[in-house]
């Protein structure tokens, strides 16, 4: 195998493939990176078993061929060389990298790729289109509020579903919850609730760009995914995800509404002096005000007050700040409503004018 091509072409597209690998195990397949050179183009593939990556980018081919190269070392060689064109050949089980504008190269071992995974195919997937700028704002909305407990593993994802023709997203950890609907205004086929892995939500987030549209598939265990010239699929989380309907609230009637950055200033601020474990801090809201506090510790303690649009009596809720911070930080909106019944019942967040996501909240124990 040997080809040519501008260091720009392959970065972005090896830096993906770095972000899918798991392993970073010199002698491990999986923690390589597949090269073949055909037809005028490169194909790049990158697996972790769960999650697969591929993609094509033109280049010079002198001789077809392919093999896999460790993609840690890879990606710093690449990184490293300047900008301008590289040669890539591969000979006895090794290929060499070198750059035109340098003396020298690099010989970088490698291993057949004759060993390199199969990738998942299912010619009966149903692929439908949304628009890429909606689909990163429905990951933005819901992957910070998944859980990590592995004990709960089917709250390690993000639940989706299909919903009177609309596409909803669906993060809880047990403690909050995420939601958001899309109504897309395109068919889309019907499938089963998954469980799709934050992995693969967090790269298409990351690398998808904010025009035209990107095709996903869900069958009974794999979720596909196609935007640009990148080709994703991820295993689905096996289990039977939560009821979230059920702690959704219906009706609130207490309610008051601050501004994004101001609640998010006095959280950090209060959140300053908190010892290391400790997470709630209290919202005490009256006429026109909301004073964020944190308890004495201690390092101490901070108050700060911020004003707000509330009419009622005064009234206290406990919070574990992360869980106002985050959902804070993924709304752009300048006002946001909180919603609420007493102290001890879940909380709801959601922008103002409302739209089509809101997050819920459970408080804690104010003493």
């Amino acid at each position: 195998m040997k080809f040519s091509c501008e260091k720009s072409v392959l970065s972005k597209e090896i830096g993906i493939a770095g972000e899918v690998i798991a392993s970073k195990n010199a002698i491990s397949i999986l923690s390589n990176i597949y090269l073949e050179a055909k037809d005028s183009s490169l194909t790049i593939k990158a697996t972790d078993l769960k999650v697969t990556f591929e993609t094509k980018v033109p280049v010079t081919v002198e001789e077809e061929g392919s093999t896999t190269v460790f993609g840690d070392k890879f990606m710093g060689i690449l990184n490293n060389l300047p900008e301008g064109e590289m040669e890539f050949e591969q000979k006895d089980m090794a290929i060499t990298i070198k750059s035109k504008s340098l003396k020298g190269n690099y010989h970088l071992k490698s291993i057949a790729s004759e060993k390199f995974p199969e990738f998942p195919q299912d010619d009966t997937a149903q692929f439908f289109d949304l628009p890429i700028k909606d689909f990163k704002e429905m990951i933005q909305q819901t992957v910070f509020a998944v859980s990590f407990d592995e004990t709960r593993y089917f709250m390690n994802g993000v639940f989706c579903e299909k919903e009177d023709g609309g596409l909803v997203m669906v993060g809880t950890d047990g403690r909050r919850l995420a939601y958001i609907k899309k109504n897309i205004g395109a068919a889309i086929p019907d499938f089963k609730g998954a469980i799709i892995p934050t992995k693969v939500l967090g790269i298409a987030g990351k690398r998808a760009g904010d025009e035209g549209l990107i095709s996903l598939a869900i069958t009974d265990n794999i979720f596909y995914l196609k935007f640009a010239s990148y080709y994703f699929s991820s295993v689905l989380i096996e289990g039977q995800f939560p009821n979230y309907r059920r702690v959704i609230p219906e009706n609130q009637l207490n309610h008051f509404i601050v501004k994004r950055t101001d609640m998010l200033e006095a959280v950090r601020r209060v959140s300053l002096l908190l010892e290391a474990k400790e997470t709630r801090i209290k919202f005490s809201i009256s006429s026109g005000t909301l004073v964020v506090d944190s308890e004495e510790s201690d390092l101490g303690d901070a108050k700060m007050e911020i004003p707000c649009q509330y009419e009622g009596e005064g009234i206290s809720l406990a919070l574990n700040y992360h869980y106002i911070e985050e959902p804070f930080k993924a709304m752009a909106e300048e006002d946001i409503e909180i919603l609420f019944n007493e102290p001890t019942k879940a909380i709801t967040v959601r922008p103002m004018p409302e739209k089509d996501f809101f997050h819920i909240v459970m408080p804690m124990q104010i003493d």
